[in-house]
């Protein structure tokens, strides 16, 4: 009985394929959340920091949703450039700088606008601003061999993640399609497609590009040839699912708003709509984010969480960068949305990420560690 209760607090579920739960492989898998540009800002600070003190290039996986994906995106097309934590100028010229331009334009609004206007849709409209402003043309087969980039989807016909990677996509139920060559805009606006308004993205396959030996579950032509995506959050919101499952040490940067509590509720159905949502959403996160630190006060796995909720006093660490409790709780509640962001703001959310992910690395996994300087970007307030 104990056994069985231990394996229902686990933070994803097991199957056939996966790598026995006892026996996780040795190396370090990062996962980033959803969030809009706000979950992008605060995950580039964290990758920032991660570069920075050499564990970016350590890591074996990469497993991103929705906002974050924009970031792991971004970060993987630049990765050979990335393999010298000393060079700082890398990171911040070749990462966070064009993320920094993109967080400075509006392409929700534009791309709902654009889906009345056939054949367009909104998350097509959505992959050709992420295409113009930030990954260019390039595929799936331009991602680094190591580590491996999962960018997350959600199936909204087989109810399971879609993986979006360099060697393969697929659903487990459905079947894989080995070596995609999917335009890398495509896979994030996938990834990204929030419901309802930016959501479903719709993609066709001929029903031979899937390979005959993995095991599906159900191999009908309905799910092969029109696949229907919506944002990897309604399904995973943490990105943990390809990551707990395979490797030992898991790193958890979460950007999800924290929960607020209002004294009255619109009752409209678009307001109930909207609110429903994000009950769902704050319940799955929740109870994802508890078992994933409890698997690491079990012993079951190693590494640390961060998120834009956190408070850096909790982490109890002595020597911790300095960031006003007020500012980054303010921060937390920026808009889960593509929508232009103030240079105030997006410099905020990069040191904020910057910050948290210092104090939880130096607290839970590499105390060793120097305490930074300074902070990445200057601010204007």
């Amino acid at each position: 009985m104990e056994k069985k209760t231990a394996r229902l607090a686990r933070p994803v579920r097991y199957i056939g394929t996966d790598v026995p739960e006892d026996r996780p492989e040795e190396g370090i898998a990062l996962c980033l959340s959803g969030g809009g540009y706000r979950a992008m800002l605060f995950h580039t600070g964290a990758l920032w920091r991660l570069h920075e003190t050499g564990i970016l290039k350590e890591l074996e996986r990469i497993s991103s949703v929705s906002g974050g994906s924009i970031t792991a995106a971004a970060a993987a097309l630049q990765w050979e450039h990335l393999q010298d934590p000393k060079d700082r100028d890398a990171f911040r010229q070749r990462v966070a700088e064009p993320i920094l331009a993109l967080a400075g334009r509006t392409i929700d609004i534009p791309a709902v606008l654009r889906s009345l206007l056939p054949p367009w849709s909104s998350s097509r409209a959505l992959a050709a601003s992420y295409r113009r402003h930030l990954l260019g043309r390039k595929t799936l087969q331009d991602l680094p061999d190591r580590p491996m980039f999962v960018i997350n989807s959600t199936n909204m016909q087989s109810g399971a993640l879609w993986r979006f990677m360099k060697h393969a996509m697929r659903d487990w139920k459905v079947g894989e399609i080995r070596n995609p060559a999917l335009d890398l805009a495509t896979a994030v606006a996938a990834s990204s497609a929030f419901p309802p308004v930016l959501s479903p993205m719709v993609l066709r396959f001929p029903p031979s590009v899937y390979s005959p030996d993995y095991g599906a579950v159900d191999r009908s032509a309905g799910l092969r040839e029109r696949v229907i995506l919506t944002d990897a959050g309604v399904y995973d919101n943490l990105g943990l699912e390809t990551a707990w499952k395979r490797y030992r040490t898991i790193l958890a940067s979460d950007s999800g708003a924290p929960f607020r509590t209002m004294g009255s509720v619109c009752r409209n159905w678009l307001a109930q709509s909207w609110r429903t949502l994000f009950l769902i959403d704050n319940q799955v996160r929740t109870l994802r984010k508890r078992q994933l630190i409890q698997s690491f006060v079990e012993g079951t796995r190693q590494g640390t969480y961060w998120g834009v909720g956190s408070h850096v006093a909790d982490y109890g660490l002595d020597d911790h960068l300095e960031f006003p409790r007020e500012k980054a709780e303010e921060l937390a509640l920026i808009p889960t949305r593509f929508r232009s962001l103030s240079p105030s703001i997006r410099a905020g959310l990069v040191n904020w990420g910057y910050v948290i992910c210092d104090t939880a690395l130096r607290r839970h996994l590499r105390p060793e560690l120097p305490r930074p300087q300074r902070l990445p970007m200057d601010t204007c307030d």
